[in-house]
């Protein structure tokens, strides 16, 4: 695809800023640069994120001078994923892009996260390139990453690009913008990777702290069991507990014997019995119970998919 191809979709991006007052002017410059020679009409949508500082007043007064520029505003600070969904309910564009306001990724870079989901990827997702404070700490994470999900992609926590429809698919909880290429990944969308240069950052002060680190771990895992076992609850839980209850059938049959043939009994033995069984029996039963909240979690996303379709077609033909 040539430079001088205009894409047929409009590209939001959104950019979500907590306490980045020193940034804001210089990322406006460089993204209205860029929309010069972009191959598609394009969209700054600013979420300020409970910052404390005059970040923004520093929107407020660049979308007064730039056409391009939509903002949001949050009373205190909600972390990544609301600030998508805040920029998402604000955003025009079929593509969405997600981007940080410290200036450690360029606006001139825009272009090149696109051009795959031109190309016909649902998702693109930046591959940092360069040196930058944290980097240990995101290789190891990004290698556990690519174990437990099995993904080939080498950075979950760098910048992205996908279509509307991704985002819309796809059920994000609290920090877990950072698991949107695999969750998008698991529903089926095509990904592409996309190298993207990184830069120190010159303003502000960097919001990774330690105790991220856990958090993220924790959250990996729960993503694990929400796209693997929770699919299938009753065979997770059910294979779990009827190896409880196998072992619990094996130690009944060894206190028989130990009873009835070496005239020794073992009262431990019997509550121990009691208690294999008893976890298989709550094992079975919790795997029931999840089956159906998993089978009302699907059909209530069916229903939303095609309320969300029908408010579609209602508004083509009120465009109409």
């Amino acid at each position: 695809m040539t430079s001088k191809t205009r894409y047929s979709f409009k590209v939001s991006t959104i950019v979500p800023a907590l306490d980045e007052e020193g940034n804001i002017d210089e990322f406006c410059r460089q993204y209205a640069a860029m929309l010069e020679t972009a191959p598609f009409e394009g969209e700054l949508v600013f979420v300020d994120d409970g910052s404390t500082d005059g970040t923004l007043d520093k929107i407020k007064g660049n979308a007064q001078k730039y056409g391009f520029i939509r903002w949001a505003s949050h009373q205190r600070n909600r972390g990544l994923t609301e600030a998508l969904q805040t920029g998402l309910a604000k955003a025009s564009g079929e593509v969405l892009i997600l981007y940080p306001a410290d200036l450690q990724y360029l606006a001139e870079d825009i272009p090149a996260l696109v051009a795959p989901i031109a190309d016909g990827a649902d998702i693109s997702t930046g591959w940092k390139q360069g040196k930058y404070a944290k980097r240990f700490v995101s290789t190891v994470y990004n290698w556990f990453s690519r174990k437990i999900f099995n993904l080939n992609v080498h950075d979950l926590n760098s910048v992205k690009a996908f279509r509307r429809v991704v985002i819309e698919s796809i059920f994000l909880r609290k920090d877990w913008h950072r698991y949107l290429v695999v969750l998008a990944a698991n529903e089926g969308f095509s990904v592409e990777e996309v190298k993207v240069p990184v830069y120190e950052r010159k303003w502000g002060k960097s919001k990774f702290s330690v105790w991220r680190i856990p958090i993220g771990v924790l959250d990996m895992l729960a993503v694990k069991f929400q796209i693997t076992f929770l699919r299938k609850p009753l065979l997770f839980f059910g294979l779990i507990g009827s190896i409880f209850v196998a072992l619990g059938v094996l130690v009944g049959l060894y206190a028989i014997y130990e009873r009835y043939v070496l005239i020794h009994g073992n009262r431990t033995l019997l509550y121990l019995v009691m208690l294999l069984i008893g976890v298989g029996m709550s094992l079975f039963l919790m795997g029931f119970i999840s089956e159906s909240v998993t089978a009302l979690k699907e059909e209530m996303t069916d229903l939303r998919r095609k309320t969300d379709a029908i408010l579609k077609e209602i508004s083509r033909r009120r465009e109409q």
